[in-house]
């Protein structure tokens, strides 16, 4: 295969959860960029259909939908959606995953760990089946995260579903392999909307945060740092790579 043709979509149709905002949105639009059928979806019907504007304004092709991903039901309605639109799917990119917000062990309540959990590794388990039994062969790419690698004090319940992710991810690519592929993309910090709130701080403190935080590459991440390498994991490029999680995170 010749070097251009390496991480072309063409003819590929891609879901992507939570693409109505952030690193989802990143992906959907460089996705679409390399010539795939994206298939948005989010809780806020008004931040999908700005995104399919972007990206048919573009030249690209989008289908918005509405789902919850913590809703089972409508996880198997997006699956159906997407196969009436385009006939398939070859791409199922599980995005959605946030935490409740820092809190310690002693103080963190189970309903918050349940919240926690529910959103951010049992939606992941549900996507990777209901894209399983939709998938004839493709790729499914989880995005996990840094917090997923060691101690996170203060915020266990997230990276402790993190790390379920990780070995969701690589329990399932010895399962759905040769046919799909399943890997992971381990995301260091990324400035969206959730990790403001998270993390309780202002854009004027980025620069301050990953320098204390000590990020070789002095800066931290944007969705199109994640999305590269979601693109590289969904593309031939990675033809030979199942079970893996790539660290993005800047060095850190």
């Amino acid at each position: 295969m010749k070097a251009e043709n390496l991480f072309d979509l063409s003819d590929k149709v891609a879901v992507i959860t939570g693409s109505g905002k952030g690193i989802g949105k990143g992906i959907a639009k460089l996705l679409s960029e390399s010539g795939a059928k994206v298939v948005l979806c989010s809780r806020t019907k008004e931040d999908v259909e700005e995104v399919a504007r972007e990206i048919t304004s573009n030249g690209g092709t989008a289908f918005p939908t509405v789902c919850d991903v913590t809703i089972d039901d409508q996880l198997v309605s997006l699956a159906d959606s997407a196969i009436s639109e385009f006939g398939a799917i070859d791409i199922w990119v599980n995005n959605v995953g946030g935490s409740t917000g820092r809190s310690s062990l002693k103080e963190l309540s189970r309903s918050d760990w349940d919240k926690t959990i529910a959103l951010t590794l049992t939606s992941v388990f549900v996507g990777c089946q209901v894209a399983a039994r939709n998938m004839h062969c493709g790729s499914i790419i989880n995005i996990s995260s840094r917090s997923s690698w060691g101690a996170v004090p203060n915020n266990s319940h997230y990276a402790a579903a993190k790390a379920g992710v990780n070995v969701l991810t690589a329990s399932l690519a010895h399962e759905l392999g040769p046919d799909i592929r399943c890997n992971a993309v381990a995301s260091g910090a990324v400035p969206t909307d959730i990790f403001f709130k998270v993390m309780k701080m202002q854009p004027e403190d980025l620069p301050q945060y990953a320098k204390d935080t000590g990020v070789p590459l002095q800066r931290l991440g944007t969705p199109k740092d994640i999305a590269g390498a979601v693109l590289f994991l969904c593309s031939e490029a990675s033809s030979w790579m199942t079970g893996e999680v790539i660290t993005v995170s800047g060095g850190r």
